[in-house]
């Protein structure tokens, strides 16, 4: 019985890793498809995250109204994204959300598959970096070893994408920018989080019906070309659109779920791999060979993130362990 239910356990914590690589990479090649010109001839990086933020919000408003309908069928939490104690507490983060996506899109459509991570990888050391300038938190010597790690591998990969005459500039810079907005965001929500009950999806919702919002005077900047572009009805642009906002929307929830099963450790340990995975997946799908040292230069990247999150979940067992053992 015990050996059953083991085993059971181990099955679905390896079917949630499995979902979480699936919907991560698919929500990648999507937008990348989306944002590329060559296959749907479109540039419109804020639209295509406006429509992507209104599919998320239709889908928890439609959620939110089955869970008050249908209670014992579908739960999600109760909460009104028009009230003004929320509007005022979430709108900043909301605000940070938009930069976060925008500036996100906009590497992906510069920047090829294989580098996305690279020109991403920044994020850990902007959380070190902003964890002490607004929460006083230092670091340790290990985990800022890691990161110099990471920023070596960052810019050996700038130099190889540039040598190999794939380098994007504008894209790099709007990956540094990105990986910026989401460490920033990631101390923030820290501090919104409680005033919605620590309820994420409830979060979610607030956050993409506010960006959906907010991202409607920006769309005059795409107008022009969304105006002249013919295959804005067609059912292909239509159908990667909603795949790209429910994939955007699942992200979050399988992200939650696959730490419930696992653990923060293994969570990260898995997105690292998966990173790896869908790197070399990129350069088979898009036919591209890059050199011995590009890779050198994500492997850099990969084992210094990896080392960073293994280093900083053992200070965090050591910080801890002397008060579970002080309650024994």
């Amino acid at each position: 019985m015990k050996l059953d239910t083991l085993s059971w356990k181990y099955i679905r914590i390896f079917f949630v890793v499995v979902i979480y690589w699936v919907v991560s990479i698919l929500t990648v090649f999507v937008n990348k498809t989306l944002l590329s010109i060559d296959h749907l001839d479109v540039d419109a990086p804020i639209f295509i995250a406006w429509f992507q933020c209104l599919v998320s919000a239709i889908i928890c408003f439609i959620l939110s109204n089955l869970s008050k309908t249908f209670p014992q069928v579908v739960q999600f939490p109760e909460g009104n994204p028009f009230n003004a104690v929320t509007v005022r507490n979430v709108l900043p983060l909301s605000m940070l959300y938009i930069a976060m996506i925008s500036t996100n899109n906009y590497c992906l459509k510069f920047v090829d598959v294989t580098f996305y991570y690279v020109g991403r990888s920044l994020t850990t050391v902007f959380n070190v970096i902003l964890s002490y300038l607004i929460l006083g938190q230092t670091t340790s010597m290990s985990c800022l070893i890691c990161c110099f790690a990471v920023v070596c591998g960052f810019f050996l990969g700038v130099d190889q994408e540039n040598l190999s005459g794939s380098f994007s500039l504008v894209g790099t810079l709007f990956g540094v920018i990105s990986s910026f907005s989401l460490a920033y965001y990631s101390i923030q929500i820290k501090k919104v989080l409680p005033l919605v009950n620590n309820q994420i999806w409830l979060l979610s919702y607030f956050n993409n019906v506010y960006a959906t919002i907010l991202f409607i005077p920006l769309l005059a900047f795409e107008a022009k070309e969304l105006s002249n572009y013919s295959k804005l009805t067609e059912y292909k642009f239509l159908v990667l659109m909603i795949i790209g906002g429910v994939c955007g929307l699942s992200i979050g929830y399988v992200t939650v779920l696959q730490v419930q099963v696992t653990s923060p450790l293994t969570h990260n340990i898995s997105g690292t791999a998966k990173s790896c995975f869908q790197t070399i997946l990129a350069s088979f799908w898009y036919n591209q060979w890059k050199s011995s040292v590009w890779w050198f230069s994500n492997v850099i990247v990969l084992g210094g993130s990896a080392a960073y999150t293994i280093v900083k979940n053992r200070e965090m067992e050591k910080k801890y362990r002397p008060t579970a053992y002080s309650r024994c």
